[in-house]
This record gives structure tokens, C-alpha cells and sequence, in this order.
């Protein structure tokens, strides 16, 4: 109207052509290339483990392979007290068996500031000389399959997030674990080195710098 298009339109109107077009010019998808030159190493390695191989020999009968990282906006929408650093993840894990006795419990992290580099490394086996800690390439947490389970607990647990007290929102995150532990089936990774290095190949052939972060429309239904 302010552009002399049309003398009168509704919203209804509006949002009806957009529905017919199939637009949907406020939904965009982003990606980020590779900047790491070593990050086909890297997520190969991860790759590997899930395949229950390290270093081109197969994992033994006690070698165990784990995906952790930390659940963070987990609050209380009505919270009553400040809020606290993440509690230790690690120990709750080697604490207990088959972890304590295991030959090797290797850690897959992405590069969160509480976990990353060496230094985390040789700080957790300092404490627990079986355990390997296996960090993702940066901007690939998607390589951690932890993340599929945190995905379930957001649509699931957390949407709406709605608790009136930080007890509450405990007691449902724990009783959430307990029902999902009895009816979870196992993950299954279909993502190999193969589709790795086609993938690699494919965002090469865009030939964009590697740090350049992309933003498309989508104009899908």
C-alpha cells in the first residue's frame, strides 16, 4: 500500500498468496564450511570409534565409548537462586562400574571452554588413566552423538520449558532418564568416513573460503 501496489490489502490476504507460493521468506537454513585443516583427521577418528576402531585396530570386549557434553539453558523459568557451574560429569560415570574397570572409556567432547585441549585431557587422566578423551572438530558438535539425545529432552522435557522450581525441573530431567532408559532403543550411526570425504569433496567443489559462513533463502514448503 505504501508503494502505490495496491490501494487495500488485509493481512489474511496477504499471508494467503504467501501460503500458495509456497514462500516462506522468514525460514533460512545456515552453514558453516570447515575451517579446521585438519578436520577430516579429526572427525575420522570419531567416525572410527563409532565403529568400535581406534588407531586402525578394533576395540576390545572392555573398551567403551561414550558421548558427553553439558545440556546447558536448562532453568526454571521462576527461578528462586543464582545459577551454578555445571557439576562433574566425568566422575559420575568412572565412579561406577563397567566404567571404573574398563580397559579404556573413551570421552567424545566438542571444544566447550570446560573441556577442551590437552589440558582437559591430561587433567581427567590424571584422575582416571583409562579414560581418552576424543574432541570434535570445531562447528561439528553434530558428530557427537549426544546431541541426538539432548534434541530428544528439548522437544520432549524442555518445550515448553515450565517449572516453577528448580526441584521441579530436576525431578522431571530424572524422571524423563529413567522412563527413556526402559523404552530407548540404540542410536543407529550410518554417517562413515566414506560420507566423510564425499561430503568434504562436495563443499570444496563450492570453492567458498573456509571461514565464510553461508545464509540461503529457503523457499520450500
Amino acid at each position: 500500500m505504501a508503494s502505490g501496489i495496491v490501494a487495500q490489502i488485509s493481512g489474511t490476504t496477504l499471508w494467503r498468496w504467501l501460503s500458495q507460493d509456497a514462500l516462506r521468506p522468514w525460514h533460512h537454513r545456515s552453514w558453516i564450511f570447515p575451517r579446521d585443516p585438519q578436520f577430516a583427521r579429526k572427525a575420522g577418528r570419531i567416525l572410527d570409534l563409532y565403529l568400535r576402531r581406534w588407531k586402525g585396530a578394533a576395540l576390545g570386549p572392555s573398551d567403551y565409548v561414550l558421548c558427553t557434553d553439558e545440556k546447558t539453558s536448562i532453568q526454571a523459568r521462576r527461578r528462586m537462586h543464582r545459577s551454578l557451574p555445571p557439576a562433574p560429569l566425568v566422575a559420575q560415570v568412572m565412579n561406577q562400574e563397567p566404567y571404573r574397570s574398563a580397559s579404556r572409556v573413551f570421552f567424545i567432547a566438542d571444544n566447550g571452554s570446560s573441556h577442551r585441549g590437552r589440558r582437559a585431557a591430561a587433567r581427567l587422566r590424571a584422575t582416571w588413566p583409562n579414560v581418552v578423551l576424543v574432541h570434535t572438530p570445531i562447528h561439528a558438535s553434530w558428530l557427537n552423538q549426544i546431541e541426538v539425545y539432548f534434541s530428544i529432552v528439548q522437544r520432549k522435557l524442555l518445550t515448553p520449558s515450565d517449572f516453577d522450581h528448580l526441584s521441579a525441573l530436576k525431578r522431571g530431567l530424572i524422571a524423563f532418564q529413567r522412563r527413556y532408559q526402559r523404552s530407548a532403543k540404540p542410536f543407529k550411526w550410518t554417517f562413515t568416513r566414506r560420507d566423510l570425504h564425499v561430503l568434504l569433496v562436495k563443499l570444496k567443489s563450492h570453492n567458498v573460503a573456509p571461514h565464510k559462513k553461508i545464509r540461503s533463502r529457503n523457499t520450500s514448503p
